[in-house]
């Protein structure tokens, strides 16, 4: 594995990567590949599913668990309890969006995830991770799209800006906002990520980030959606909203907050660079890619999608349950250029959520600046 070769001209492409001293690497996929075995790519249908009938049991459990809160006499304790459930339920109900990678449309559409529109995206977010404009979530804002003057006007432009200087309680506000409703909202509108025609929704089968091919996958995406929305409110009709509240909202807004929190910190840090189309190619996104661990009990009821995010970026197919494996080959095979940052989570977010504000309109390497 090594850098790019010196004798190549980048002059003025990648002067942020020369200042910050970051090495764009120039492997292939089959070194990659190569560096993993063979098994770490077969499936086991028995055992995936074995992981399903898993996660419902442990979801079941803890819905059956939870009618005994009520009956315990002390109101702060009853209230503890409650969160110590949906956080749970949350948690499990993440490691089910997750097994949706793999089985797909019950279980996504059983969370409100439209799953074939959804999968489409995801394809492209796979395809061009950390790239400036192709990238489908959490594309950086510009320089120019923010009310700082030009880099060659900036008497400090790579230091802190007062513009993006706000209270604590104002950046804790909008990160808990994102973290609740931003994922209903991407699906709505793509927001985070690449720029379409006309704009982008999961559930508009005609719109620009599909093809015409895929039009009747989108609608039977949508129906799965609304065949879940039609049972909850039947739920509540028939068991009161309180229930469906406690039992299928807030698990489901928990999980969304997951899905939000998974997708951002392991995508963007200040330390990581996006790149444009001068030097970006599959691997090199890939390679942009972070792990984390949330500790044991969180990364196996997560199907450890956030331990092992980088073999997922370089190999999708790798099913759940060889990744861990895969991830000791690829860390190898990587060198310095596997990323896994160990700063706690709640550290990570909120250090990030505060430097990662944009990016220079020029360069084909460019770093999160505030």
């Amino acid at each position: 594995m090594t850098a790019i070769k010196s004798n190549v001209n980048y002059t003025g492409i990648i002067d942020e990567a020369v200042e910050r001293g970051w090495e764009i690497p120039d492997f292939t996929m089959k070194e990659i590949r190569n560096a993993i075995p063979s098994y770490c790519f077969k499936r086991n249908t028995l055992r995936s599913f074995y992981y399903v009938f898993h996660d419902l049991a442990c979801i079941l459990i803890l819905g059956a668990l939870s009618g005994y809160i009520n009956k315990v006499p002390n109101i702060y304790a009853r209230a503890a309890l409650w969160c110590i459930y949906w956080l749970s339920q949350s948690t499990i109900w993440f490691g089910i969006w997750t097994l949706g990678h793999e089985l797909g449309f019950v279980l996504h559409s059983a969370i409100l995830t439209p799953y074939y529109s959804w999968r489409y995206i995801h394809a492209k977010h796979h395809k061009n991770t950390g790239h400036m404009v192709r990238e489908q979530s959490h594309i950086p804002t510009l320089r120019s799209e923010t009310t700082l003057p030009p880099r060659n006007q900036d008497l400090d432009p790579n230091g802190s800006h007062s513009i993006f200087d706000e209270s604590s309680l104002a950046t804790f506000c909008v990160l808990a906002y994102t973290l609740v409703i931003g994922y209903p909202v991407y699906l709505f509108t793509i927001y985070t990520g690449q720029k379409y025609a006309g704009g982008a929704n999961c559930f508009k089968p005609r719109c620009s980030a599909y093809k015409e091919t895929q039009y009747w996958n989108v609608i039977l995406s949508t129906i799965g959606v609304s065949t879940t929305l039609t049972i909850v409110m039947y739920c509540g009709y028939m068991f009161g909203w309180s229930t469906a509240i406690k039992h299928y909202v807030i698990p489901y807004s928990g999980c969304n907050v997951w899905l939000v929190l998974v997708t951002y910190l392991h995508h963007t840090d200040p330390k990581i660079p996006h790149y444009r189309n001068g030097v970006f190619n599959f691997q090199r996104g890939a390679a942009l890619t972070v792990d984390r661990s949330y500790g044991f009990l969180v990364n196996y009821f997560h199907h450890h999608l956030s331990d092992t995010h980088v073999a997922h970026h370089f190999f999708s197919t790798i099913p759940h349950y060889h990744a861990q494996e895969a991830t000791l080959h690829l860390k190898k095979a990587l060198g310095r250029h596997y990323l896994c940052f160990d700063t706690p989570i709640a550290a990570a977010l909120w250090n990030n959520w505060r430097a990662c504000r944009f990016v220079e309109d020029e360069g084909d390497v460019v770093f999160y600046k505030r």
